[in-house]
């Protein structure tokens, strides 16, 4: 028997030195249940990375962005992440949450951190361990984005 692993495309969305993150739904089924974590998911079959990521995101928050670019790619024992990440040109109020418990403008110091606050859920949230370890590697790349 293979143990395939699931290969999912996420996307780092940014804007003013903040990045936007979804409080992901509080069910005990889920990988990282009422964790803060990256817009995005599985691939599916016949899509490219890509295209995954142009699709989950207009999925889960309505924003249509032409041009995603290429990141990274982490794994572990189950998922490969394929990362991107794109300019957020639209406010908040533009958005339609379509998946997950919240979603938010997180800095780099709550990045670091590892929690911030939910409004919604009304309580100080964890981010999921990869997700902080791929924002802070994106953070670190990238000069402008500062404590």
């Amino acid at each position: 028997m293979e143990n395939q692993q699931v290969q999912v495309a996420i996307a780092i969305l940014y804007q003013d030195n903040k990045f936007l993150m979804q409080l992901r739904d509080n069910k005990p089924n889920i990988l990282y249940p009422g964790y803060w974590a990256l817009f995005g998911g599985h691939i599916e079959s016949g899509e490219t990375p890509t295209i995954a990521v142009k699709r989950e995101v207009l999925e889960e928050i309505g924003y249509d962005y032409p041009n995603f670019s290429g990141f990274g790619c982490y794994w572990d024992d189950n998922v490969i992440r394929h990362v991107f990440h794109a300019p957020l040109l639209v406010g908040l109020d533009q958005l339609v949450l379509n998946e997950g418990w919240d979603m938010g403008f997180l800095t780099p110091a709550d990045i670091r951190q590892g929690t911030c606050y939910s409004k919604i859920a009304d309580e100080v949230r964890p981010l999921g361990p990869m997700h902080q370890r791929i924002m802070l590697d994106f953070i670190e790349s990238n000069l402008h984005c500062e404590a």
